[in-house]
């Protein structure tokens, strides 16, 4: 197969580097890509959104079968638009990722086929929310209705922190025009359930948790993720066939009842609450930083699953290894403030394990920083323990002046 894979960070190179091990595979491009990505598959110039440019380039090039990572493209319909040309594409229709671009239609969803997650009440109007709020008990979980890069979303512990979120959100417009959701806060241990979809057939992933907060001890600010870790000993089976039978089924179901079948990946990022399991939200796509120690453990062949969902047949057993693993970012001082870029990185050679490329570029023959998230180490053990001491090993080899990371990923699991 020659496969065509949207996006360019490091859940995309976490896609690259499955299909790479895959033998049905014979030429993997990337569009746009990273100078990670560059070296298992052939980068192209074409902006992940630009769904014109990267249909005319699968049709071009006889491709047989594209992969999408970023939710954006999904949002503005690239699985419409090369289902309508005859293209095999691995994701979700426009209709479909609304799961994710709307905030609203998911919890209206929820509701309606009794999926268990956080009562919710939602607005367009600021008086209107600030009333809402303050008439609850605090904190309060605010978030934009919309696509908003992993950082619409705030836990106003204050009003005074509740009525800057809401202005951001409703009068200043920081994310674009639109609704605020507004929900009731919920406790307990945060996991994700990635699971591929196609109509109302549900195939799990290994679970898996990411660590938001900027620095060690779950401190500083909320970032798009600082590490993730496979193998969560809070998550028993139990769990999980609740999560399975009660969430990310009935959801596929519903979906489907609405005429908007999913064909991709649901990413349930769940709580275990003294309740039991409940939704904190959905994505449409695969998680990032969790591909990225999640598809490191897949034994089937990645592009067969890609190809079975994407033309709605059932793909074959899907097997994963036993391995625990654990990943460590690294990012850009200041991220996920103001930051600066073009510092020089080295060592990632020397690094036993796997170096996922999240913002990187090439100047003057030189690996260089380019983004808020730069580099993301996977490590792999039999234990969480093994995968923790050789991540943190493996970290200490890479070289720049201007990197900072966590060293406590996956401290969770050890308490």
């Amino acid at each position: 197969m020659k496969v065509l894979v949207v996006g360019s960070g490091g859940r995309e190179h976490a896609i690259v580097d499955a299909l790479f091990r895959s033998p049905s595979v014979e030429k993997i491009y990337c569009a746009p890509g990273n100078a990670g990505i560059a070296q298992q598959a052939e980068c192209v110039a074409i902006k992940d959104t630009d769904v014109e440019g990267l249909k005319a380039f699968a049709l071009e090039n006889a491709i047989d079968l594209t992969v999408v990572g970023p939710e954006a493209a999904l949002a503005v319909g690239i699985a419409d638009e090369f289902r309508k040309a005859g293209l095999p594409i691995f994701g979700h229709t426009k209709s479909a990722a609304r799961i994710e671009s709307s905030k609203e239609f998911a919890k209206e969803l929820m509701a309606k086929y009794d999926i268990p997650t956080a009562g919710y009440k939602a607005f367009d109007n600021y008086d209107e929310a600030v009333a809402y709020v303050e008439a609850r008990p605090l904190p309060a979980v605010l978030k934009y209705d919309g696509l908003a890069a992993g950082k619409g979303v705030v836990i106003a512990e204050t009003m005074d922190e509740a009525r800057e979120a809401l202005r951001d959100m409703l009068l200043d417009d920081r994310f674009g025009k639109g609704r605020v959701v507004v929900e009731d806060f919920l406790t307990g241990p945060e996991f994700s359930l990635m699971c591929f979809v196609e109509g109302e057939n549900v195939y799990p992933m290994p679970v898996a948790q990411d660590h938001k907060r900027a620095f060690d001890g779950d401190k500083g600010p909320n970032t798009g993720g600082m590490g993730a870790y496979t193998s969560l000993p809070f998550i028993t089976e139990d769990d999980l066939e609740f999560a399975m039978e009660k969430v990310m089924r009935p959801t596929a179901k519903a979906m489907v009842a609405e005429g908007c079948p999913l064909t991709g990946v649901l990413y349930g990022g769940l709580m275990k609450t003294p309740d039991g399991v409940k939704v904190i939200e959905f994505n449409a796509r695969f998680g990032d930083p969790e591909t990225e120690v999640v598809l490191p453990l897949i034994d089937s062949d990645i592009a067969n699953v890609f190809e079975a969902v994407a033309k709605g047949e059932k793909p074959a057993e899907i097997v994963w290894s036993k391995d625990v693993t654990l990943g460590i970012v690294l990012a850009s001082k200041g991220y996920p403030g103001d930051y600066a870029k073009g510092f020089v990185i080295r060592g990632t050679e020397k690094v036993d394990g796997t170096v996922f490329h999240m913002g990187t570029a090439v100047k003057d023959g030189e690996l260089v920083t380019a983004g808020g998230r730069v580099l993301f180490v996977v490590a792999k053990g039999a234990t969480l323990a093994d995968a923790h001491r050789k991540a943190n090993e493996e970290v200490a080899k890479i070289e720049c002046d201007n990197l900072f990371h966590r060293t406590d990923i996956g401290h969770k699991a050890f308490k």
